[in-house]
């Protein structure tokens, strides 16, 4: 199957810094398909480059087979959705939705008809002759995305579309988001420091850093075996217990404890042990070490913080503090500060990581 967006070996250079640093990447059709990592990673310049508004200092950009990497935004089959909307103030919905059309030198009456058609897509019938100015922030996310689907693009692009919404709104609009996907079965490209959004709505996820590509995989993968430890500490929240390999199936801590741990990797080598929260479980010490004995460490509970639906345990180790996040069961022992505790968790829970 041809790949909607095929990158290889992409550079891109801004003089001597570099903002992407020789990336491959296949975005399937019909994926929603999410650029990860933080400020300055090259997440954005990737996407640039797959719009037209940037591109490759070296490399092949390919949508659906043809080499784009020189041609110019209007001569891709792609749109984009930005972070500011960049809506027309003095325009109604329509006249927003319906002004690419119209540059293209589509008649008015097709334009506007395929305008309202889009309208309807994003669930703002009604709301055709409204400004800017009159709308939600989500309403108007909403304008911007019908405008970016009236020109019927094969890919549809998306810089932090979210970024200005608050936080209801914003996991209101990730469900939408989702579901107008599949109902249109266009190719998403969705670019988001936001590890929530990515892992909530993703088919698949590459996480970058410093303008290179990190991993690859489904939201599943990305956050249950993460590849080294920047993946690991920037997807979600984890404990990263640092230790020695001593075998396939021993990790010596720094503090000279071993735990259990399947591992392929060459005994000495350094990693950490990566574990989230909601995978370890806490108990009281003369209560037993939970569901393995090899693979548990004790301390000292120094915190508990009550979220409602959980109960966050801040544990302090020998050598460092870890937290333990468990369901508010009122049938579960409670714990208060100052108890001594064991922390275990099962060993295919916990992953290796090394450093990069």
């Amino acid at each position: 199957m041809t790949a909607a967006v095929e990158i290889t070996g992409v550079s891109k250079r801004f003089g001597d810094v570099v903002a992407v640093d020789d990336i491959d990447l296949r975005i399937d059709d019909g994926e929603f398909f999410a650029l990860l990592g933080p400020s300055g990673c090259g997440k954005t310049t990737t996407l640039r480059m797959i719009a037209g508004l940037d591109f490759p200092t070296t490399g092949s950009l390919k949508i659906f087979g043809h080499e784009v990497g020189t041609l110019p935004p209007n001569k891709r089959p792609v749109n984009t959705v930005f972070q500011n909307y960049a809506l027309f103030p003095h325009m109604n919905v329509l006249d927003n939705v319906a002004f690419g059309l119209r540059m293209q030198g589509t008649d008015k009456a097709t334009a506007r008809s395929a305008a309202t058609a889009a309208i309807g897509l994003v669930r703002l019938d009604g709301m055709e002759r409204r400004r800017p100015a009159q709308l939600s922030g989500g309403q108007q996310q909403r304008v911007a995305l019908a405008r970016a689907l009236v020109n019927e693009p094969k890919v549809l692009l998306l810089d932090e579309p979210l970024g200005a919404l608050d936080l209801k709104l914003r996991q209101e609009m990730q469900g939408e988001l989702k579901s107008l996907q599949r109902e249109l079965g266009v190719s998403f490209v969705f670019v988001t420091h936001d590890q929530e959004e990515a892992l909530t709505m993703s088919d698949r996820i590459a996480v970058m850093d410093e303008g290179r590509l990190l991993q690859i995989g489904t939201p599943e993968e990305i956050y249950e075996r993460p590849v080294n430890r920047f993946v690991a500490d920037f997807i979600g929240q984890t404990n990263l217990l640092e230790g020695t390999v001593e075998d396939g199936a021993t990790v010596c801590l720094v503090n000279g404890a071993r735990v259990a741990a399947r591992s392929d990797l060459t005994a000495g080598t350094r990693i950490a042990l990566s574990i989230r929260p909601e995978r370890a479980t806490i108990h009281h010490r003369d209560h037993g070490t939970g569901p393995d004995a090899g693979s548990a460490v004790d301390g000292e509970v120094v915190a508990v913080t009550y979220l409602g639906n959980a109960l966050v345990h801040r544990v302090k180790l020998d050598w460092m503090e870890i937290e333990v996040r468990e369901a508010n069961d009122p049938d579960r022992p409670r714990f208060a500060v100052g108890d001594p505790v064991t922390v275990a968790w099962d060993p295919s829970a916990a992953a290796l990581v090394a450093d990069r």
